[in-house]
């Protein structure tokens, strides 16, 4: 089975907006391993206006599944995951100021910076993803810098999903197919719902993680955090 990790920053963007400690990040995230989540993601971004790196810390003492921890790989970020030694790092092209991950690495022209903080990392034990799109050609250079997977961006598959569902899986499937013959592991993230969810699943069944945060914490507003999480399980069955 796929597995489920819930990305939790939208928990810390509401405690920061109050000051103090309401949600309880740590607690969030123990409580969403107790209703079925196989990991927890988070992606602490230099300003720290949702996870803190020190959020990072605390949350490796309580995970009991897996911590992914996505950034790009500035210096202190790379120190923070050193030190923190999370389960898997994801690294994303964002600027500082990104609101949100918008696009993969190019993994031609990254090559050389890619793969020595692949291996910096790597050296730590912590295995490492890389957020990429659907070109094949960035798929097979990923393969080559030495990372464990990459991460399949999928808001163009969620943008185009009620279009025309065939024609948005269609590169994904090509994709995933040139990632696992390159003995790449796949996980996907980004706009992935309960809407889009289960078709990813059935046409790329051998997807080994899915990273949701936005649309899982939305809809825990209306059918509460348990079942939310019960709801994207049965997409993943």
């Amino acid at each position: 089975m796929i597995k489920l990790s819930v990305n939790i920053n939208k928990v810390a963007t509401l405690r920061n907006a109050r000051g103090g400690n309401v949600p309880d990040l740590l607690k969030v995230a123990v409580d969403c391993e107790a209703f079925g989540a196989e990991g927890i993601t988070v992606h602490p971004r230099p300003d720290e206006r949702h996870v803190r790196y020190s959020d990072v810390l605390e949350l490796k003492k309580v995970i009991t599944t897996e911590l992914n921890v996505e950034g790009y790989p500035s210096p202190a970020f790379i120190e923070l995951v050193k030190t923190a030694k999370p389960h898997q790092v994801t690294l994303v092209p964002d600027l500082p100021e990104a609101i949100t991950s918008s696009s993969g690495w190019n993994t031609i022209e990254n090559a050389s910076f890619l793969k020595e903080v692949i291996e910096e990392i790597q050296a730590a034990g912590i295995r490492v993803s890389v957020f990429i799109d659907t070109d094949i050609k960035n798929i097979l250079n990923a393969a080559k810098t030495g990372t464990d997977r990459i991460e399949l961006y999928t808001e163009p598959y969620a943008v185009n999903y009620p279009l025309d569902k065939e024609k948005a899986i269609l590169p994904y499937i090509e994709a995933a197919k040139a990632a696992k013959d390159a003995g790449l592991g796949i996980n996907a993230g980004h706009d992935l719902s309960l809407e889009n969810l289960a078709y990813l699943k059935k046409n790329i069944s051998w997807l080994k993680e899915v990273s949701i945060g936005h649309a899982l914490i939305s809809d825990a507003l209306y059918y509460g955090l348990e079942k939310t999480i019960q709801l994207y399980k049965e997409c993943l069955k």
